[in-house]
């Protein structure tokens, strides 16, 4: 089968399009052929191997063999089942996040089968693979709000990328009032998407807007624990979605001491694991209340394109890769 397979850390030109073995599902495995996948910002620091702490998931010195493919996002139809299945068999049309074993960037990929949904109907498998990962963690930073939203005030930062364009229509769905944060270029199109305001982050910091919100849902986490909290009502949540593997460590270390956590205001991490949600998501697509947000699709062949494409931060939602 093909693959892009990657054997040293750096720039987009470490990819290549190789043969590789197809794989046999296991005992509870599912042998899924790929159709589509998408780019998230692990893809992209996996392939640098920047900042050093995500070589303990890949490799130190270059990746592990058996983590040469990258691709989280995957939507396709399963190919054959292990004995042990239950919940899907060949021709059913599926997506999911493959987050611990990664490989969607091929023509095949195995995983198990509580990693695997069933496709949303109305969706095609290009904007199915637009939706795990960064759909997932747009639906549990919603949920972190201890309030009920209808009424309530959710600023988005980085709400132009691929979690914040889902991020902007739950909330909306929600009943909230939105601001989206993100580059000049991409307010129009966050505003289209049902934000009631925008903010170029180049000419105006949220948290020293003097406008404060009952959550906040950050994709980037560039801002200091104490300019994010001063960004709050009382009793309002910030909700980390995104950003370096390094500063959710960060975050996540500090959330364990109370001190952190003082006050009437909550800072969290959002890592309820993957597809914790997804069901909730395909049911909000195939009733037309929600839609992922294609930047460009690129054929397979062209991923180091799809990947320079990416480092850009040009893009508006998600950019997809498609395995024809």
């Amino acid at each position: 089968m093909k693959a892009i397979v990657f054997e040293r850390y750096g720039s987009p030109d470490a990819l290549e399009s190789r043969d590789v073995p197809k794989p046999s599902p296991g005992d509870d495995e599912v042998l899924v052929r790929v159709r589509a996948s998408s780019i998230n910002s692990w893809d992209w620091e996996f392939l640098n191997g920047r900042p050093f702490i995500n070589r303990a998931m890949f490799g130190l010195t270059r990746p592990r063999p058996d983590k040469r493919i990258l691709g989280a996002d995957v939507a396709g139809s399963v190919e054959a089942v292990g004995p042990n299945v239950t919940r899907f068999r060949p021709g059913d049309e599926v997506f999911g996040d493959l987050w611990d074993r990664w490989g969607g960037f091929a023509e095949y990929a195995c995983v198990h089968e509580t990693a695997l949904e069933t496709k949303p109907e109305t969706a095609t498998f290009e904007e199915a693979a637009a939706v795990p990962q960064a759909g997932v963690l747009a639906w549990q930073g919603i949920r972190k709000a201890d309030r009920v939203l209808p009424g309530r005030s959710v600023l988005i930062n980085g709400a132009g990328g691929g979690m914040g364009t889902f991020a902007i229509q739950l909330a909306k769905v929600a009943g909230a009032e939105v601001t989206g944060v993100d580059a000049a270029h991409k307010l129009g199109a966050i505003r289209a998407l049902g934000a009631d305001h925008v903010i170029d982050y180049a000419r105006h910091d949220f948290t020293k807007f003097g406008r404060r919100v009952d959550l906040i849902i950050d994709c980037h986490n560039f801002r200091s624990t104490r300019d994010n909290r001063r960004a709050l009502e009382p009793g309002g949540t910030y909700a980390m979605i995104g950003g370096s593997m390094l500063r959710a460590l960060q975050l996540w270390a500090l959330s364990r001491y109370r001190v952190f956590n003082r006050g009437d205001k909550k800072l969290c991490l959002v890592a309820e694991g993957p597809n914790e949600g997804l069901t909730d998501l395909r049911v909000l697509i195939d009733a037309g209340k929600l839609r992922p947000v294609i930047d460009r699709v690129y054929p397979l062949r062209d991923i180091q394109d799809a990947m320079r494409r990416f480092a850009e931060n040009r893009h508006v939602g998600k950019i997809v890769v498609s395995i024809p």
